[in-house]
């Protein structure tokens, strides 16, 4: 269900304010690039705390095989911090990709409208009483003697 058609004069007269609450207007694009950022840092916090654990176990203990746990689980655990912070992209780039889809068919449905508009021919404007015209006559009717006729086969 998509909104009613004119949609595009009403939105231009209405205020902005007015679009965010009849959802004309959506806020999320814009949002999406703030919840990206701010998931990307947690993913980036993320990534302090694997490198700082690893280190932290490694240099606490000083044994061999401390350290040589601790840096394949460092190299793990990056590669896994790296992983996700592509698939947090792949996961905001996809709303923003939902998001333009609607935008640009909200374009297509103004550009329509106005060409519909444009095509429609012009409303007759009122001038005025209309010219008076008399009634007109009843067709007369044939008042001719049937018996006078011609005769006509009907088939």
């Amino acid at each position: 269900m998509g909104p009613a058609r004119g949609s595009a004069a009403r939105r231009q007269q209405r205020g902005g304010f007015f679009s965010f609450l009849t959802f004309e207007r959506m806020i999320t694009g814009p949002v999406i690039h703030l919840v990206y950022w701010a998931g990307l840092s947690v993913i980036l916090l993320a990534a302090f705390g694997v490198a700082g654990a690893s280190i932290g176990v490694a240099v606490r203990e000083r044994s061999l095989e401390t350290v040589m746990l601790a840096f394949p689980t460092l190299v793990a655990g990056l590669l896994i911090v790296i992983a996700g912070a592509l698939l947090w992209r792949a996961f905001c780039e996809f709303y923003v990709v939902i998001f333009r889809i609607g935008d640009d068919l909200a374009a297509l449905r103004e550009i329509a409208e106005s060409e519909q508009q444009a095509m429609q021919p012009a409303q007759p404007t009122y001038t005025g009483a209309p010219a008076y015209t008399p009634p007109r006559q009843p067709a007369q009717p044939d008042l001719q003697d049937p018996a006078s006729r011609p005769l006509t086969p009907r088939f």
